[in-house]
């Protein structure tokens, strides 16, 4: 028995498809089925009950992959201060991003820091939140840059900037006569969402007073799966949407046919924060990546020596930035025949 054999197992039980587990091994399917049939052997027991149609994992499979996961983490972290050691800002660092944010984020991240950390390699995966915490909680990432407070006590969080959300409707659209957006003003509006699996949604809905009762406009039968589609939504007259401050210059600002203005209301933001398991060795790694988004955020990002805190089902952190400004006209571009729509990257 060795780690390699514990890791083929917990990839079969968190897949239930030998196929798929040897996919993610990167062996073929014949040696991970030989391997774990071997340590089933070794062992004495059966961790797989196997049919044309299913894997199940049996009684004593379920404990011995307990103690499997618990070795894995263990050999992960072993590695990990090994690497700190010997240089913490070097190697790779392994980093979750949710989908809203790592395209408008990431662009303006990646060359300063590969400039001052040329020796950090930073693997990046995007994914919405959930994924993002499973994949952290099983040591498949280092780091999540996430909307925050997520609630989980092993794990910790650093806040890094928070994000104004903007307003975008049609030119014509019945916010658009109004000088100033009240709370009300949200809570009535044909608010089109990001799909299920989005925080940006929840968080949304949470600014617009959404979350405690059913979203019932012509609006809410409409989800997209990205921002894009959203804009191409508004663009076409159906509804309204709140964008993230850093999306706008991803089409949002210069599409023909849709007007965008900033908010005034005090919870129109979201916080941004580097999240990390507490047992993670290499934090010098993790404060440079929060250091150089600061940087590259001048106007968002709180002040220096803000420390890290829990995550828990608390508020965040207060965050000191810029007032967000009052509500000013929409910044409009008529719809012409001829214009088309900007591309922005698929989140």
């Amino acid at each position: 028995m060795n780690l390699r054999d514990l890791s083929y197992i917990v990839a079969v039980a968190e897949t239930r498809h030998f196929g798929r587990a040897a996919e993610r091994c990167f062996v073929s399917q014949p040696t991970l089925s030989g391997q774990v049939k071997k340590l089933e052997e070794e062992l004495g027991v059966t961790i797989f009950e196997r049919s044309n149609r299913s894997v199940d994992i049996t009684a004593v499979g379920e404990d011995i992959l307990r103690h499997a996961r618990r070795l894995l983490e263990q050999s992960d972290a072993i590695e990990q201060v090994a690497r700190a050691a010997q240089d913490p800002l070097a190697g790779p660092l392994r980093v979750g991003a949710i989908p809203t944010l790592s395209p408008y984020l990431m662009p303006q991240l990646l060359a300063p820091l590969r400039q001052q950390y040329p020796q950090l390699k930073l693997i990046l995966r995007e994914e919405v939140t959930d994924a993002l915490l499973l994949r952290l909680r099983r040591h498949e990432l280092d780091a999540l840059l996430l909307a925050t407070p997520a609630e989980d006590a092993d794990l910790d969080q650093i806040p890094l900037f928070d994000e104004p959300f903007w307003l975008a409707h049609p030119p014509g659209h019945p916010l658009a006569a109004k000088p100033k957006i009240t709370d009300a003003d949200l809570e009535a509006a044909d608010l089109l969402l990001l799909a299920e699996g989005h925080c940006l949604s929840q968080q949304v809905m949470h600014v617009c007073r959404l979350a405690e009762r059913p979203h019932t406009s012509a609006a809410a039968d409409l989800s997209a799966a990205s921002l894009e589609t959203l804009r191409h939504l508004v663009r076409a007259g159906f509804g309204c949407t709140l964008v993230p401050a850093l999306a706008l210059d991803s089409g949002w600002r210069d599409t023909p046919g849709i007007s965008v203005r900033p908010l005034s209301l005090p919870d129109a933001r979201r916080h941004i924060s580097l999240v990390h398991r507490r047992s993670f060795p290499r934090t010098a790694a993790l404060q440079a990546l929060a250091r150089v988004v600061r940087e590259v955020l001048p106007d968002l990002a709180p002040p220096a020596g803000t420390p890290a805190s829990p995550i828990t089902a608390q508020a965040a952190p207060p965050v000191n930035t810029p007032d967000t400004p009052p509500d000013t006209p929409p910044v409009t571009s008529p719809v012409t025949p001829s214009a088309t729509p900007a591309a922005a990257p698929r989140c």
